[in-house]
């Protein structure tokens, strides 16, 4: 049986990972699960899965858990990095922010695989990690969907000219400049095809998400940006594609489901045989067609950094995450994001920066202040 460390159990990635695994008693067996502060839900898992440990990253509900169960319960940040260091067949990284490097870095140093859920990993730390993957020989499992399709559509191939990643739209596909500028958070968590958390349901509606995946994948599969494209596809139901060099173009279809490429992940080298959500091909029409970059300037900025490479994607994630809670609080309007992300980027970006996990933090607090700064002042 496979073991399986879960950062994130109580969010949308790790509960569904965790329906993967009930579905399959006899192939997986969970050592351990991780969140931040949603224990309720975590022991209601710990009675379902029965982890040799867990980890709290908020210190005093890791407290109130340890009152009520008897399985060893580890806390704060430190309890986390223990937990995701702990030696398991797949750890699967479903954390959300920042924070999820780290533990990326400790998991590889156990020796661990990795399935991925956590982008900023790579939008931040994509060189360092890929280098530490390729040093203790780990794998590196796409769990996005996007990723999970490329990865998929290249397994046996090597002449690849071109990955073009879809996205949905967000929940203001269509929309012009001139509706965008007094949106509100409550229409961005409106997707019109997957169910996800706040910050990349905001994040999809922007296109930053798709922004970040477009690093992502310049590192996941060492493809420079401008080998890499965007295509707005609203029904989600192929969730990538890869061109080749005689024009040929490959695509994984499937229905707008988290636990396929959970469970393609989960399942690597060999392939899951549930179907949990049919695909159904002759419901409507596949349609795709050019993102917006005018109205959507996000991407576009996005982009941008993965080509400036250095500080530029650590800025550019990091303000992100600052603007969206910004966004989400009502405290600052749609076009402010992009604003304040390109001010940022431009401020900041120009500094010696070695990579290092310290460098990332240090460059990630001192955009943090500096936004905070800045919008402290409107």
């Amino acid at each position: 049986m496979k073991e399986i460390i879960i950062l994130g159990s109580t969010g949308s990635i790790g509960t569904q990972t965790l329906d993967v695994i009930a579905a399959y008693p006899d192939k997986y067996r969970v050592k351990a699960l991780v969140c931040a502060k949603n224990i309720r839900l975590l022991k209601e898992q710990i009675e379902l899965f029965r982890p040799e440990f867990v980890a709290v990253e908020d210190v005093e509900r890791a407290r109130e858990l340890a009152a009520l169960t008897s399985v060893p319960v580890l806390a704060g940040r430190e309890g986390v990095l223990e937990a995701a260091g702990v030696k398991a067949d797949v750890t699967l990284n479903a954390l959300v922010g920042i924070g999820g490097l780290e533990p990326t870095l400790a998991a590889i140093n156990a020796g661990n695989d990795i399935a991925l859920a956590n982008k900023e990993t790579l939008v931040t730390g994509g060189e360092t990690v890929m280098r530490a993957a390729a040093e203790k020989k780990v794998a590196m499992l796409p769990v996005d969907s996007e990723h999970s399709a490329i990865w998929q559509c290249l397994k046996g191939e090597k002449q690849c000219k071109e990955l073009i990643l879809t996205a949905s739209g967000g929940a203001f596909r269509g929309y012009s400049k001139e509706q965008l500028k007094e949106v509100s958070a409550a229409q961005a968590l409106k997707h019109p095809t997957w169910n996800m958390g706040v910050k990349v349901t905001i994040d999809s509606a922007t296109l930053m998400n798709k922004g970040f995946e477009v690093i992502e994948a310049m590192h996941l599969f060492s493809m420079p940006p401008s080998r890499i494209k965007v295509l707005v596809h609203r029904q989600s139901i192929v969730h990538s594609l890869v061109k080749f060099t005689d024009g040929s173009i490959l695509a994984q279809l499937g229905y707008p489901d988290m636990k396929l490429p959970i469970q393609v992940a989960l399942s690597y080298p060999e392939r899951g045989n549930i179907e949990f959500s049919p695909t159904d091909l002759t419901a409507q029409p596949l349609t795709f067609e050019e993102p917006d970059t005018e109205a959507f300037p996000c991407l576009k900025i996005a982009v941008e950094c993965a080509k400036a490479g250095g500080a530029a994607p650590v800025i550019l994630n990091a303000a992100d995450e600052v603007l969206v809670d910004y966004f989400y609080r009502g405290l600052i309007k749609f076009y402010d994001v992009p604003y304040y992300i390109s001010k940022a980027v431009d401020e900041l970006s120009g500094v010696d920066f070695d990579g290092s996990p310290e460098a990332i933090r240090s460059t990630d607090a001192r955009c943090r202040k500096y936004l905070d700064g800045c919008l402290s002042r409107r």
